[in-house]
Protein backbone atom coordinates (compact mmCIF):
# COMPACT_ATOMS: atom_id res chain seq x y z
CA UNK A 1 0.00 0.00 0.00
CA UNK A 2 1.60 3.38 -0.90
CA UNK A 3 1.70 6.39 1.00
CA UNK A 4 -0.93 8.33 -1.06
CA UNK A 5 -3.68 5.24 -0.88
CA UNK A 6 -3.18 5.45 2.95
CA UNK A 7 -3.49 9.10 3.11
CA UNK A 8 -6.54 9.35 1.63
CA UNK A 9 -8.00 6.31 3.44
CA UNK A 10 -7.48 8.60 6.40
CA UNK A 11 -9.35 11.06 4.73
CA UNK A 12 -12.19 9.37 3.69
CA UNK A 13 -12.77 8.44 6.98
CA UNK A 14 -12.44 12.05 8.66
CA UNK A 15 -15.49 12.73 5.75
CA UNK A 16 -17.47 10.37 7.17
CA UNK A 17 -18.57 12.86 10.20
CA UNK A 18 -20.06 16.08 11.07
CA UNK A 19 -18.34 18.50 8.85
CA UNK A 20 -18.70 21.52 10.51
CA UNK A 21 -18.52 24.93 8.47
CA UNK A 22 -17.65 27.32 11.26
CA UNK A 23 -18.54 30.96 11.13
CA UNK A 24 -16.29 33.66 10.00
CA UNK A 25 -16.70 36.72 13.23
CA UNK A 26 -16.24 40.21 12.82
CA UNK A 27 -15.00 42.88 14.80
CA UNK A 28 -16.46 46.21 15.34
CA UNK A 29 -14.78 47.79 12.67
CA UNK A 30 -15.80 45.35 10.30
CA UNK A 31 -12.47 43.25 9.63
CA UNK A 32 -12.20 39.53 11.18
CA UNK A 33 -12.00 38.98 14.71
CA UNK A 34 -8.77 36.42 14.63
CA UNK A 35 -9.12 35.91 18.65
CA UNK A 36 -12.67 35.49 18.61
CA UNK A 37 -11.87 33.13 15.10
CA UNK A 38 -9.75 31.12 17.01
CA UNK A 39 -12.16 30.81 20.33
CA UNK A 40 -14.94 29.47 18.81
CA UNK A 41 -13.08 26.79 16.83
CA UNK A 42 -11.17 25.89 20.21
CA UNK A 43 -14.74 25.35 21.34
CA UNK A 44 -16.11 23.43 18.60
CA UNK A 45 -12.98 20.89 19.07
CA UNK A 46 -13.24 21.15 22.79
CA UNK A 47 -17.07 20.15 21.68
CA UNK A 48 -15.67 16.66 19.73
CA UNK A 49 -15.41 18.08 16.08
CA UNK A 50 -13.28 16.49 14.14
CA UNK A 51 -13.12 17.80 10.86
CA UNK A 52 -13.61 21.87 9.55
CA UNK A 53 -14.25 23.76 6.43
CA UNK A 54 -12.79 27.28 6.63
CA UNK A 55 -14.25 29.61 3.67
CA UNK A 56 -17.60 27.62 3.50
CA UNK A 57 -21.10 29.29 2.96
CA UNK A 58 -21.36 29.33 6.88
CA UNK A 59 -18.28 30.89 6.81
CA UNK A 60 -19.28 33.36 4.12
CA UNK A 61 -16.90 32.72 1.86
CA UNK A 62 -17.94 35.11 -1.10
CA UNK A 63 -18.53 38.08 1.51
CA UNK A 64 -14.40 37.71 2.07
CA UNK A 65 -11.76 38.97 -0.05
CA UNK A 66 -8.84 37.15 -1.19
CA UNK A 67 -6.50 38.02 1.80
CA UNK A 68 -9.60 37.30 4.41
CA UNK A 69 -10.02 33.77 3.16
CA UNK A 70 -6.24 33.22 3.58
CA UNK A 71 -6.41 34.50 6.55
CA UNK A 72 -8.93 32.29 7.69
CA UNK A 73 -6.96 29.16 6.15
CA UNK A 74 -4.11 29.84 8.48
CA UNK A 75 -6.17 30.35 11.57
CA UNK A 76 -8.25 27.33 11.19
CA UNK A 77 -4.88 25.11 10.14
CA UNK A 78 -3.17 26.20 13.31
CA UNK A 79 -6.13 26.25 15.43
CA UNK A 80 -6.72 22.49 14.30
CA UNK A 81 -3.12 21.23 13.53
CA UNK A 82 -3.24 17.68 15.60
CA UNK A 83 -7.17 17.95 16.42
CA UNK A 84 -9.33 17.99 13.61
CA UNK A 85 -8.95 17.41 9.98
CA UNK A 86 -8.86 20.58 7.88
CA UNK A 87 -11.41 20.59 4.48
CA UNK A 88 -10.44 23.96 2.88
CA UNK A 89 -13.22 25.91 0.98
CA UNK A 90 -12.01 27.09 -2.57
CA UNK A 91 -13.43 28.11 -6.15
CA UNK A 92 -13.98 31.53 -7.84
CA UNK A 93 -12.57 31.77 -11.72
CA UNK A 94 -10.17 28.87 -11.95
CA UNK A 95 -6.12 30.72 -11.35
CA UNK A 96 -7.74 31.77 -8.11
CA UNK A 97 -9.56 28.31 -6.91
CA UNK A 98 -5.93 26.31 -8.16
CA UNK A 99 -4.41 29.29 -5.75
CA UNK A 100 -5.98 28.96 -2.74
CA UNK A 101 -6.10 24.86 -3.24
CA UNK A 102 -2.07 25.05 -3.13
CA UNK A 103 -2.24 27.48 0.02
CA UNK A 104 -4.12 24.83 1.48
CA UNK A 105 -1.47 22.51 0.90
CA UNK A 106 1.01 24.88 1.65
CA UNK A 107 -0.17 25.05 4.87
CA UNK A 108 -0.63 21.82 5.68
CA UNK A 109 -4.50 21.17 4.63
CA UNK A 110 -5.59 17.98 4.21
CA UNK A 111 -8.02 18.30 1.57
CA UNK A 112 -10.11 20.86 0.00
CA UNK A 113 -13.96 21.37 -1.17
CA UNK A 114 -14.36 22.94 -4.29
CA UNK A 115 -17.23 25.24 -4.37
CA UNK A 116 -20.58 24.88 -7.03
CA UNK A 117 -19.63 27.25 -9.72
CA UNK A 118 -21.23 29.89 -9.92
CA UNK A 119 -20.92 30.86 -13.37
CA UNK A 120 -24.09 31.57 -15.05
CA UNK A 121 -23.68 28.89 -17.99
CA UNK A 122 -22.06 25.66 -16.38
CA UNK A 123 -21.50 22.96 -19.17
CA UNK A 124 -20.96 19.39 -17.78
CA UNK A 125 -17.60 19.07 -19.75
CA UNK A 126 -16.69 22.73 -18.35
CA UNK A 127 -17.90 21.33 -14.87
CA UNK A 128 -15.50 18.51 -15.46
CA UNK A 129 -12.79 20.93 -16.63
CA UNK A 130 -12.51 23.05 -14.00
CA UNK A 131 -12.98 20.26 -10.81
CA UNK A 132 -10.28 18.26 -13.01
CA UNK A 133 -7.91 21.45 -13.29
CA UNK A 134 -7.67 22.20 -9.59
CA UNK A 135 -7.58 18.70 -8.59
CA UNK A 136 -4.08 18.10 -10.96
CA UNK A 137 -2.80 21.30 -9.08
CA UNK A 138 -3.10 19.64 -5.59
CA UNK A 139 -2.49 15.28 -6.38
CA UNK A 140 -1.32 15.30 -2.60
CA UNK A 141 -4.72 16.31 -1.40
CA UNK A 142 -8.02 14.93 -1.26
CA UNK A 143 -10.30 16.79 -3.21
CA UNK A 144 -14.08 17.30 -2.50
CA UNK A 145 -16.78 18.43 -4.75
CA UNK A 146 -19.76 20.78 -3.61
CA UNK A 147 -22.83 19.70 -5.62
CA UNK A 148 -25.45 21.82 -6.24
CA UNK A 149 -26.82 21.15 -9.51
CA UNK A 150 -29.21 18.33 -9.81
CA UNK A 151 -28.63 18.37 -13.63
CA UNK A 152 -25.67 16.71 -13.52
CA UNK A 153 -25.26 13.08 -14.43
CA UNK A 154 -23.14 10.71 -11.83
CA UNK A 155 -21.21 9.24 -14.64
CA UNK A 156 -19.57 12.60 -14.67
CA UNK A 157 -18.19 12.38 -11.45
CA UNK A 158 -17.11 9.29 -12.18
CA UNK A 159 -15.43 10.32 -14.85
CA UNK A 160 -13.34 13.31 -13.07
CA UNK A 161 -12.85 10.43 -10.67
CA UNK A 162 -11.12 8.57 -13.47
CA UNK A 163 -8.86 11.09 -14.28
CA UNK A 164 -8.13 12.33 -10.68
CA UNK A 165 -8.23 9.80 -8.15
CA UNK A 166 -7.47 12.14 -5.21
CA UNK A 167 -11.54 13.32 -5.95
CA UNK A 168 -12.39 10.92 -2.74
CA UNK A 169 -15.79 12.60 -1.65
CA UNK A 170 -18.66 14.67 -2.64
CA UNK A 171 -20.89 17.34 -0.63
CA UNK A 172 -24.10 16.77 -2.06
CA UNK A 173 -26.57 19.63 -1.42
CA UNK A 174 -29.20 18.71 -4.01
CA UNK A 175 -32.35 19.07 -2.11
CA UNK A 176 -34.08 15.63 -2.92
CA UNK A 177 -33.15 12.22 -1.49
CA UNK A 178 -34.21 10.03 -4.58
CA UNK A 179 -32.09 12.10 -6.65
CA UNK A 180 -29.44 11.59 -4.09
CA UNK A 181 -29.66 8.16 -4.32
CA UNK A 182 -29.42 7.96 -8.12
CA UNK A 183 -26.43 10.10 -8.44
CA UNK A 184 -24.67 8.41 -5.56
CA UNK A 185 -25.20 4.89 -7.56
CA UNK A 186 -25.17 5.99 -11.06
CA UNK A 187 -21.29 7.39 -9.57
CA UNK A 188 -20.80 4.59 -7.40
CA UNK A 189 -21.76 4.52 -3.91
CA UNK A 190 -18.39 2.70 -2.49
CA UNK A 191 -16.37 5.04 -4.63
CA UNK A 192 -16.63 8.10 -2.89
CA UNK A 193 -17.53 9.14 0.60
CA UNK A 194 -20.91 10.59 0.58
CA UNK A 195 -21.69 13.96 2.61
CA UNK A 196 -25.02 15.53 3.30
CA UNK A 197 -24.34 19.18 2.29
CA UNK A 198 -27.85 19.89 3.20
CA UNK A 199 -27.26 19.89 7.28
CA UNK A 200 -29.25 18.06 9.64
CA UNK A 201 -32.23 18.52 8.10
CA UNK A 202 -31.48 16.08 5.31
CA UNK A 203 -29.20 13.87 7.11
CA UNK A 204 -31.91 11.06 8.20
CA UNK A 205 -32.83 10.65 4.48
CA UNK A 206 -29.13 10.86 2.93
CA UNK A 207 -27.62 8.11 5.34
CA UNK A 208 -30.79 6.04 4.46
CA UNK A 209 -29.33 6.41 0.76
CA UNK A 210 -25.74 6.16 1.45
CA UNK A 211 -24.60 9.17 2.93
CA UNK A 212 -22.23 8.55 6.14
CA UNK A 213 -21.11 12.58 6.88
CA UNK A 214 -23.36 15.37 7.18
CA UNK A 215 -22.42 19.51 7.17
CA UNK A 216 -23.13 21.68 9.75
CA UNK A 217 -23.29 25.11 10.47
CA UNK A 218 -25.43 24.56 13.66
CA UNK A 219 -22.62 22.54 15.39
CA UNK A 220 -21.11 26.58 15.69
CA UNK A 221 -23.64 26.66 18.45
CA UNK A 222 -24.18 23.45 19.74
CA UNK A 223 -21.58 20.84 19.02
CA UNK A 224 -23.51 17.91 21.29
CA UNK A 225 -26.47 18.07 19.47
CA UNK A 226 -25.19 17.55 15.64
CA UNK A 227 -22.59 14.93 17.17
CA UNK A 228 -26.18 13.05 19.22
CA UNK A 229 -27.28 13.16 15.57
CA UNK A 230 -25.03 11.40 13.55
CA UNK A 231 -24.38 8.69 16.42
CA UNK A 232 -27.51 7.48 16.32
CA UNK A 233 -27.21 7.46 12.13
CA UNK A 234 -24.34 5.49 12.60
CA UNK A 235 -25.75 2.98 14.87
CA UNK A 236 -28.54 3.30 12.05
CA UNK A 237 -30.98 4.46 15.07
CA UNK A 238 -33.48 6.45 12.86
CA UNK A 239 -35.90 6.74 15.08
CA UNK A 240 -33.43 8.47 17.58
CA UNK A 241 -32.10 11.03 14.63
CA UNK A 242 -35.60 11.71 14.30
CA UNK A 243 -35.89 12.95 17.63
CA UNK A 244 -33.16 15.30 16.97
CA UNK A 245 -34.46 16.38 13.78
CA UNK A 246 -37.63 17.37 16.19
CA UNK A 247 -35.36 19.37 18.27
CA UNK A 248 -33.50 21.44 15.23
CA UNK A 249 -36.24 21.99 13.21
CA UNK A 250 -36.84 25.21 13.82
CA UNK A 251 -33.64 26.57 14.16
CA UNK A 252 -33.44 25.18 10.76
CA UNK A 253 -36.74 26.04 9.09
CA UNK A 254 -35.46 29.29 9.99
CA UNK A 255 -32.17 29.54 8.33
CA UNK A 256 -33.83 27.96 4.72
CA UNK A 257 -36.81 30.43 4.92
CA UNK A 258 -36.38 32.71 2.67
CA UNK A 259 -34.51 31.16 0.16
CA UNK A 260 -31.59 30.85 2.72
CA UNK A 261 -31.71 34.29 3.26
CA UNK A 262 -30.97 34.12 6.89
CA UNK A 263 -28.80 30.73 6.92
CA UNK A 264 -25.57 32.62 8.31
CA UNK A 265 -27.50 35.05 10.04
CA UNK A 266 -29.71 32.81 12.61
CA UNK A 267 -26.30 30.91 13.24
CA UNK A 268 -24.22 34.18 14.35
CA UNK A 269 -27.27 35.75 15.95
CA UNK A 270 -27.67 32.70 18.09
CA UNK A 271 -23.99 32.93 18.85
CA UNK A 272 -24.44 36.61 20.01
CA UNK A 273 -27.56 35.41 22.15
CA UNK A 274 -24.87 33.13 23.63
CA UNK A 275 -21.83 36.21 24.09
CA UNK A 276 -20.05 34.25 21.82
CA UNK A 277 -19.48 36.64 18.87
CA UNK A 278 -21.40 39.51 17.55
CA UNK A 279 -24.07 39.13 14.97
CA UNK A 280 -22.47 41.35 12.05
CA UNK A 281 -22.59 39.44 8.64
CA UNK A 282 -21.90 41.01 5.70
CA UNK A 283 -24.06 41.55 2.42
CA UNK A 284 -26.18 40.11 0.59
CA UNK A 285 -26.71 38.34 4.26
CA UNK A 286 -28.29 40.76 6.78
CA UNK A 287 -28.91 40.80 10.81
CA UNK A 288 -32.07 40.12 12.16
CA UNK A 289 -34.29 42.60 13.09
CA UNK A 290 -34.54 42.68 16.93
CA UNK A 291 -38.42 41.46 17.16
CA UNK A 292 -37.09 37.77 15.49
CA UNK A 293 -34.16 37.80 17.81
CA UNK A 294 -35.61 36.30 20.83
CA UNK A 295 -37.11 33.37 18.90
CA UNK A 296 -33.62 32.29 17.86
CA UNK A 297 -32.33 33.27 21.63
CA UNK A 298 -34.51 30.67 23.28
CA UNK A 299 -33.86 27.98 20.95
CA UNK A 300 -30.38 28.22 21.40
CA UNK A 301 -30.63 28.27 24.95
CA UNK A 302 -32.94 25.41 25.44
CA UNK A 303 -30.29 23.10 24.26
CA UNK A 304 -27.66 21.49 26.51
CA UNK A 305 -24.43 23.92 25.42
Amino acid sequence: MTATTTTFEAQRAALADVVAIPVTPFAEDGSIDRDVHRALLRRALDGGVRIVTPNGNTGEFYALSPEERRLVTELTVDEARGRATVLVGVGHDLPTAVASARHARQLGAEMVMVHQPVHPYVSEDGWVDYHRAIAEAVPELGVVPYIRNPVLAGARLAELADACPNVIGVKYAVPDAARFAAFARDAGLERFVWVAGLAEPYAPSYFSAGATGFTSGLVNVAPAVSLNMIEALRSGDYAGAMKVWEQIRRFEELRGANGSANNVTVVKEALASLGLCRRDVRPPSRQLPESERAEVAAIAGGWSI
